[in-house]
């Protein structure tokens, strides 16, 4: 009798169990095909904290590659009012006049995670007692200067002071014994006058810039769009390597000597256990003459109707990176850059008087640079999760 009643038990757990299993297929069906329907928009309705972390060299409960996504118009940005003292008055686009503003409302969104917003105080705190140095161009000095504007407003005015030092300007905030550094090096490398007032461009020798960045717990760096500068925006005469000088050399396998010139530095200088090292990748320009102008767009492109051109500087310094033992971390701010076209000051890099506005193409143009708040405000957002 109980053997009886045990194999009635075993026959009711057996079908309970397909009874469940299936039940479950069906669910997994629905919810799959639910997803399949709304892929383009579901990961846009995470929540923010899902995922904090970046491009390359760390992990999370899930890897997000911070590159990849798009633009949302978000009321509560910008992070910082455009009166910040710390702007340069070529990038305050709202001083000189541009009459629009959403170019600064806008919120970048990975697809897959989200960026943690700027949070000042706690910036503050990872920063307490180090040093963080920007090196680069006047891009990169735009980034510098969003990056302190983003930390100032939190800081009593007694705390903070701006130090400068040659080619090198440092914010400090007293309180937290931190330091945000700018250094000026388009090239990485050393461009120096020789004779005859010619300037020559050293492929091989860096430390004249280097000695800045000793010492420094996190570096970043950037180096492109001066390499690419020609005839009379040309930086150099001559390049230099070693005792042969070169006057027609490719600008972008001097670019890549001159990065090796870099990487070889880093290996040999500093110590991944006390320096974070990143590389930002190229910030697009859009001053080309087939549509791509900057003057009056008013917001993002939501795609590329045809797959974007990537500057060659971004492959070689990809190339360049994976030859390094030290572990860098490349920052890729290249493509979705590349959808701001709006976030550059175009004539509003001055005070723009009517005439000018009706007639921009009369006029220069700054697509190269961006407005702040703006663009780079998110490059620094994205700093912000790294660190």
């Amino acid at each position: 009798m109980a053997a009886h009643a045990f194999q009635t038990f075993g026959w009711f757990f057996f079908f309970f169990v397909i009874i469940l299993v299936f039940s479950q297929s069906l669910f997994h069906v629905g919810s799959t095909q639910s997803v399949v329907g709304s892929e383009d928009f579901e990961w846009m309705d995470e929540k923010e904290d899902d995922v904090n972390m970046v491009q390359t060299g760390q992990t999370s409960k899930r890897e997000c590659d911070l590159s990849v996504g798009k633009w949302i118009y978000d009321q509560s940005y910008p992070l910082y009012d455009a009166n910040c003292p710390y702007v340069s008055s070529k990038v305050n686009c709202q001083r000189n006049g541009r009459p629009d503003s959403d170019y600064e409302k806008w919120r970048w969104k990975p697809r897959g995670c989200n960026i943690r917003r700027f949070d000042a105080l706690d910036f503050l705190a990872k920063m307490r007692k180090k040093r963080l140095m920007l090196v680069g161009d006047s891009i990169m000095r735009n980034q510098w200067e969003s990056l302190v504007c983003l930390i100032e407003s939190v800081i009593p005015p007694q705390s903070k002071t701006v130090y400068y030092d040659g080619p090198s300007m440092a914010f400090q905030a007293s309180d937290f014994e931190a330091s945000i550094e700018f250094s000026w090096a388009p090239f990485l490398v050393e461009l120096k006058v020789g004779s005859s007032n010619k300037r020559i461009l050293e492929l091989d020798s860096i430390e004249e810039n280097a000695r800045y960045w000793r010492g420094v717990d996190i570096l970043v760096f950037d180096s492109a769009h001066w390499w690419t500068h020609s005839a009379e925006w040309s930086s150099w005469d001559y390049y230099m390597e070693g005792k042969r000088l070169f006057t027609n050399l490719n600008p972008m396998i001097a670019y890549e000597k001159g990065l090796i010139t870099w990487a070889k530095w880093v290996d040999l200088n500093l110590d991944p256990q006390r320096t974070r090292v990143i590389f930002r990748s190229v910030s697009p320009r859009h001053n080309r003459q087939n549509g791509l102008k900057c003057y009056n767009q008013k917001e993002p492109l939501g795609y590329f109707k045809h797959p974007p051109h990537l500057p060659e500087q971004l492959s070689i310094l990809q190339r360049v990176l994976k030859m390094m033992r030290f572990p860098v971390h490349l920052q890729d701010i290249t493509l979705m850059s590349a959808l701001r076209k709006d976030g550059h000051p175009s004539v509003y890099a001055k005070g723009v008087n009517e005439e000018e506005r009706a007639h921009p193409g009369e006029h220069s143009l700054d697509c190269s640079h961006w407005c702040l708040p703006g663009v780079p405000d998110t490059w620094n957002e994205m700093l912000y999760a790294l660190i």
